[in-house]
């Protein structure tokens, strides 16, 4: 933690400020040329459909609600970027925890996703930072569990292993882990037959960039929207 900090320590987050922060982490790594981001553009974040569980349908009086909250725990900056017209915001996670790169991403997609197979959480993670194998990625959640921010549902050497994040309030219970043995949800849910935990994420991790891909594109069409917005007012142009 910075020694200058003096907000309160991280121990709990409610559900909009695990999305909001998970976000800004996101976009952070993945489109840093677009970061820091502005409200429309953390509605925008928060709100797609790719890469979220659950997908959410925050209104922008919502989200600077959380954003406010965050940034009274230490988590979030407002900031105002040279010639910007909208106030745009960044997340101080680095400044308020000592993590790793590969760790900031596994925390943030577990916030944006919730729990996941050690196989899952490394193709979607490695989105944001490389992590370029199972034992590297072990190695980060161990830490974030010594740190109480990461939780395991048995060792992690164990095939079909669940993490998730530690963050829950006391008034939201954490989903249930999987039974040893107990297929994912999907496949009870669609009664398709189990499929080995990390040949799926494997198969999952083409279809997970493609999603990347387009959830980066409606992120740029937001941007262009509002840079359109201001163009018409400086013109204006009703």
């Amino acid at each position: 933690m910075d020694a200058e900090d003096d907000s309160p320590p991280l121990k709990t987050l409610t559900r909009p400020q695990r999305r909001v922060v998970g976000t800004l982490i996101e976009k952070g790594l993945t489109t840093p040329g677009s970061y820091p981001l502005t409200l429309k553009a953390v509605v925008t974040g928060c709100n797609q459909s790719s890469n979220r569980d659950p997908v959410t349908n925050y209104t922008e009086g919502a989200a600077l609600e959380t954003l406010d909250d965050l940034a009274e725990l230490g988590l979030v900056a407002e900031v105002h970027t040279a010639g910007g017209r909208a106030a745009k915001y960044r997340h101080l996670v680095r400044k308020k925890l000592t993590i790793t790169e590969p760790q900031i991403a596994v925390l943030a997609e577990l916030m944006l996703r919730g729990r996941q197979t050690l196989g899952e959480l490394r193709a979607r993670a490695s989105r944001m930072v490389p992590i370029p194998s199972l034992d590297e990625l072990r190695e980060a959640v161990d830490g974030l569990m010594e740190m109480g921010f990461v939780s395991a549902d048995g060792p992690l050497e164990r095939r079909g292993a669940t993490v998730d994040h530690a963050l829950y309030p006391p008034d939201e219970a954490p989903p249930a882990a999987p039974a040893a043995g107990e297929p994912a949800a999907a496949s009870r849910q669609t009664g398709a037959p189990a499929v080995d935990a990390e040949e799926l994420a494997s198969l999952r991790e083409a279809n997970e960039e493609l999603r990347s891909d387009l959830a980066e594109l409606t992120d740029r069409v937001a941007r262009l929207s509002e840079a359109l917005d201001d163009l018409r007012r400086d013109l204006g142009v009703a």
